[in-house]
C-alpha cells in the first residue's frame, strides 16, 4: 500500500468512525445514561466488532452477498427493527447516577459487536473499505492494514462519543432536560436510517 492509499484510507477510516451514526449515537447515549466504565464493553464490542467484519468480508463473506443480494434486504429490515427498539429504549430510559441501576442496561460486548452485522451502516462502510483499500497483488498484508486502521479509529471514535455522553451528566441532572437529550438521540438514530433506506 502506497502511503498516498494509506493516508486515503485513515481519512475515510476517520470519516466513518468519527462522524455521527447508529454507533455513536448509542455509545453517546449509553455514557449518557450510565457513564463511561459501565459503557466500556460496549466500546470494545463497537472498537473489535467493526474491524472484524471488515476482515471476514475481505476474506469471503462478502460473495455471499454477491451471490445472494436478498440477503442486503433482509438485513435492511432486521436493522431496522433493531434500532428502532433502541431507539424507544434510548427515548425512555432514566440516568443510573453513581452505582443505581438503570432503567435499561448498557449493550455488552457481545451485543456491540453484533449490532454491526444489522447496521445498515456498517455494512456499507466495510464493503467500501474492502473493494477500495485492499489490493489484489498484496492482498493479505492490505487487508491487515486496512483492519487495523479502524481498529485505531473505532476505538479513539467510540471512548470519544462515550465520554462526550458522560461529560453531559452533571449537565443533565435535571431529568426534563435529560429525557429532551435522550429523546433527540433516539430521533438522531432514526433519521440515520434515511440515507440507508434511498440507496
Amino acid at each position: 500500500m502506497t502511503l498516498a492509499m494509506f493516508w486515503a484510507l485513515f481519512t475515510f477510516a476517520g470519516i466513518a468512525a468519527w462522524t455521527p451514526g447508529p454507533n455513536n449515537t448509542i455509545l453517546m447515549s449509553s455514557g449518557l445514561t450510565h457513564g463511561f466504565r459501565k459503557t466500556v464493553p460496549m466500546i470494545f464490542g463497537v472498537g473489535l466488532g467493526f474491524p472484524l467484519m471488515i476482515g471476514l468480508i475481505g476474506l469471503g463473506l462478502g460473495e455471499v452477498f454477491e451471490t445472494v443480494p436478498q440477503l442486503y434486504t433482509v438485513m435492511k429490515f432486521a436493522g431496522t427493527a433493531y434500532m428502532v427498539v433502541l431507539a424507544w429504549k434510548i427515548a425512555t430510559s432514566v440516568p443510573s447516577m453513581g452505582e443505581g441501576e438503570s432503567s435499561s442496561k448498557p449493550l455488552s460486548f457481545i451485543e456491540g459487536a453484533a449490532f454491526q452485522w444489522i447496521n445498515p451502516k456498517a455494512w456499507i462502510m466495510a464493503l467500501t473499505a474492502n473493494s477500495a483499500y485492499t489490493s489484489s497483488s498484496n492482498f493479505t498484508a492490505s487487508l491487515g492494514i486496512v483492519v487495523a486502521t479502524f481498529i485505531l479509529m473505532g476505538f479513539s471514535s467510540a471512548s470519544a462519543w462515550t465520554l462526550f455522553g458522560t461529560s453531559l451528566r452533571q449537565l443533565m441532572s435535571n431529568p426534563k432536560w435529560f429525557r429532551a437529550l435522550n429523546i433527540a438521540l433516539a430521533i438522531s438514530l432514526l433519521l440515520s436510517l434515511i440515507p440507508i433506506w434511498k440507496s
